[in-house]
């Protein structure tokens, strides 16, 4: 496993180095790293299988997947194996795939990481962890007796509008800050507490924490204020930009996840991270060989059924593939296949 996680993060910067300003933080901006557990049904007895109060059977892999943003999927930086019952708020594991997700990323790019997390993230052990790495973060917070009642004595006047995906004003949906309103002396120094507040949704069922006919969820960052994308609808549109995470899950899902074969807990980790190779490999051709096109944003079904499952043949003369002309994509194929080839070798 050491083996192939360093294979892994040598290939990586490998790759980042050839697409140049097409990889992640190549303009100086932000490389989120989103970590979050996943559910894996186990259908049989294995080890590390075990029974949940949702009365299943399943494994609970803790991941960490490295976003490209709109335009494109995501690499798997870290799938970490755990048992079916251990919780979705532990430190312990939670350090662990953070650190673990570092250690694929180059050294001098550790600068430009955010940490992102749901609210199973914010932990005293946890947040002081990626403190004390100096990493940006931004990470779910529970709703707390103090924080509600920070909350209800906001003044009016405090609300600010929030975006939408396009940075415009976004109907019903507010965004505040409470770090002045709370005791945070026990938490990383600097952090800040942000909520965000909306009508919800028709037919939404209002849960005990949705206060005054509203639905709030906090979160906190280090990020100090500041113009340009440091005010409060920014950092909020940043962080609800963590959503992301479930489509990489179910991509490596997709890719190997759904399922893990074998009996032992060591053999399916070892399984686990033969996945994460192959959802980076996917990653890496996205942003090689198909950048100049919508492509990148395709998830694995579409990669198979365009792509991969294309009629072809090798041609003895040269070791040409020649695809079917009348295939939609065989363009796009050919293409893709001319620009890995033209790739300078390591």
């Amino acid at each position: 496993m050491r083996a192939v996680r360093g294979a892994r993060a040598a290939a990586r910067e490998r790759a980042w180095q050839l697409a140049g300003e097409h990889a992640p933080g190549a303009d100086g901006s932000l490389i989120p790293v989103d970590l979050d557990a996943t559910i894996v049904i186990a259908h049989s007895e294995k080890e590390a299988a075990a029974s949940t109060w949702e009365r299943s059977f399943e494994f609970h892999p803790m991941t960490a997947f490295i976003d490209h943003g709109p335009g494109g999927t995501g690499e798997a930086a870290v799938l970490l194996l755990r048992r079916g019952n251990d919780g979705s708020n532990t430190a312990e594991d939670h350090i662990t795939a953070g650190r673990a997700a570092l250690n694929q990323i180059p050294d001098h790019l550790h600068k430009q990481v955010l940490i992102r997390a749901d609210s199973g993230g914010g932990t005293h052990e946890f947040l002081n962890w990626v403190a004390s790495c100096r990493l940006k973060y931004s990470i779910g917070f529970g709703l707390t007796d103090d924080i509600c009642a920070a909350i209800l004595a906001l003044p009016e006047d405090m609300w600010k509008v929030a975006y939408d995906d396009e940075r415009r004003v976004r109907d019903g949906a507010w965004v505040a800050e409470l770090t002045g309103m709370l005791d945070l002396s026990s938490w990383p120094k600097g952090m800040r507490v942000i909520v965000r507040k909306e009508h919800p949704h028709p037919g939404a069922q209002l849960r005990l924490t949705d206060l005054d006919g509203h639905r709030f969820t906090v979160f906190v960052t280090g990020t100090r204020p500041g113009g340009g994308r440091g005010q409060l609808a920014d950092l909020e549109l940043r962080h609800r930009h963590r959503a992301r995470c479930e489509d990489r899950i179910r991509n490596a899902k997709d890719t190997g996840l759904r399922n893990l074969p074998l009996h032992g807990a060591a053999q399916n980790q070892v399984w686990l991270e033969f996945v994460a190779l192959a959802a980076d490999l996917l990653a890496w051709m996205q942003m090689l060989a198909l950048h100049d096109h919508p492509a990148p944003r395709w998830e694995p079904k579409r990669l198979r059924l365009r792509l991969f499952s294309a009629a072809g043949r090798l041609a003895k003369g040269g070791r040409r593939l020649r695809i079917a002309a009348r295939w939609r994509w065989a363009d796009l194929i050919a293409s893709a296949v001319t620009r890995l080839q033209t790739l300078p070798a390591p």
